[in-house]
């Protein structure tokens, strides 16, 4: 019994370590933290953003290992949800803009000089479907 035991934490050490250094990679190579401050123009703000993404990091494994049901009011939640709602935004508008991922697609669809229309699109596309998924899938009793 315990060599199982011993053999899980291993695993799980292992596994954390492996997505871990994916992430910090990711991370890392891309620039996305120093690009999202140049966005933003916070760079005395970078050490701030490091450290939100560390602690929101540990904050998503301890509640991934756990199952925390927290009883607080609806009120409150709505301000939670859109400071991570921004957070994401944020984190996939610097991903997108390191790889120049909106030019090349605005070349492709034929959308040159028309990159608000690509941004906007996309943008209330986001929005409606978060909606969409809140009040259908979320919301439904």
């Amino acid at each position: 019994m315990t060599i199982k035991i011993v053999a899980i934490i291993f695993l799980g050490l292992a596994s954390g370590l492996a997505v871990g250094s994916g992430f910090v990679a990711f991370l890392t190579v891309l620039g996305v933290i120093p690009r999202l401050t140049q966005l933003t123009k916070t760079m005395k703000m970078i050490q701030h953003y490091e450290w939100a993404v560390v602690i929101g990091a540990l904050s998503g494994v301890m509640a991934s290992l756990q199952d925390p049901l927290i009883a607080i009011s609806a009120y409150f939640l709505i301000p939670l949800g859109l400071t991570g709602g921004v957070f994401v935004g944020m984190l996939a508008a610097a991903l997108t803009e390191v790889l120049n991922v909106l030019p090349i697609l605005a070349k492709r669809i034929r959308l040159d000089g028309e990159i608000v229309i690509l941004i906007m699109a996309i943008v209330l596309g986001k929005i409606f479907g978060s909606i969409f998924q809140w009040l259908y899938f979320v919301h439904i009793k």
